[in-house]
This record gives structure tokens, C-alpha cells and sequence, in this order.
């Protein structure tokens, strides 16, 4: 009788794993599905030149020149790639006009050292002070902190402080 009931509790438990296995992979794929790549294409008939902003999960937003040739993938790229951790999600802008002299401004929070090298004032190595001292002391909060990098003082911050954000 002993062995029946060891036959039934076997039966039971292998039951109930098959069942959290199955739960547990409706979930995980219901959890997958939603991800899928969204692929946004301008109609053929369409045509768009102008600058698009991008924001939200890249590493560097802004704006960025736009025909209706042009891929979403390429514009990513443009805005340095994505950033992670994010929502996996970006945000779009058409702006019909932008002022020629209104200047993009890089985000020191997120910009990589080949866009930092493009502000006046910082090269190779003040760029790479900027992200390293960020990686060691988190997002800058204002632009001002700034000084605080290795080999950027007053002058330096003056000259760019029109052309950097830190705005999230």
C-alpha cells in the first residue's frame, strides 16, 4: 500500500511541475511577444527634409538631419545607439522649422567621448575625464559641476556653457 502511495505522490508532483512549467513559458512568451521590433516607414510618396529629435532611450538626444530616405536604425545610430537601462522606447519630434542659429545642445549625461571632442575647448582626453568622471560620480546634476573634472576649469565651462545640458 505504501508503494501506491508513492506511485500517487510522483504521479501528483511531476503533474504540478508540468503545470508551473507551462504557466511559466505562457508568461515568459506573453512577456516576449510585446517586444517585437517596430519598423516605421515613410510613405514612398512622402517626402521629408528637415531634423527629426529623438529622445528617450539613446544615448544622446537631440536633433538629427532626416529625409524619407533614411532609416529609424540609422537615426539611432546618429543619437549614439541606444542607452540602457531604459523603457526600450524612443520619442520622435518632426520639427517643421529650426532656427540656424539655435544650437543643439549635447548632453553631458549621456554624450560619448566622440561628441564631447566636438565642443570648443575639449579633446581627446578632457572628453574622456567627463565620461570617466561620470561612470565614478553619477550624472551630473548641474553644469557647473562640470569643474570638477580633471582639466576643465572656469574658462573652459564658459566657453561651452551655451552648447551642454544635463537635462535627462
Amino acid at each position: 500500500m505504501a508503494e501506491g502511495k508513492s506511485s500517487k505522490l510522483w504521479t501528483l508532483l511531476i503533474t504540478g511541475l508540468s503545470i508551473i512549467i507551462v504557466v511559466t513559458g505562457f508568461f515568459v512568451w506573453r512577456g516576449l511577444a510585446g517586444n517585437r521590433p517596430l519598423e516605421i516607414q515613410l510613405v514612398p510618396s512622402m517626402t521629408f527634409e528637415g531634423e527629426i529629435y529623438i529622445g528617450g532611450n539613446v544615448t544622446s538626444p537631440g536633433y538629427y538631419p532626416f529625409n524619407s530616405e533614411d532609416r529609424l536604425s540609422e537615426l539611432v545610430r546618429a543619437a549614439g545607439g541606444t542607452s540602457f537601462p531604459g523603457d526600450g522606447r524612443w520619442r520622435l519630434y518632426v520639427s517643421e522649422t529650426l532656427s540656424d542659429d539655435t544650437p543643439q545642445l549635447i548632453n553631458i549625461n549621456h554624450a560619448g567621448v566622440w561628441l564631447l571632442k566636438t565642443l570648443p575647448g575639449i579633446g581627446d582626453t578632457r572628453a574622456q575625464a567627463i565620461v570617466d568622471y561620470r561612470a565614478k560620480n553619477g550624472h551630473f546634476r548641474n553644469i557647473g559641476e562640470l569643474v570638477n573634472v580633471p582639466g576643465i576649469g572656469s574658462e573652459t565651462l564658459n566657453g561651452i556653457r551655451e552648447l551642454i545640458s544635463v537635462a535627462d
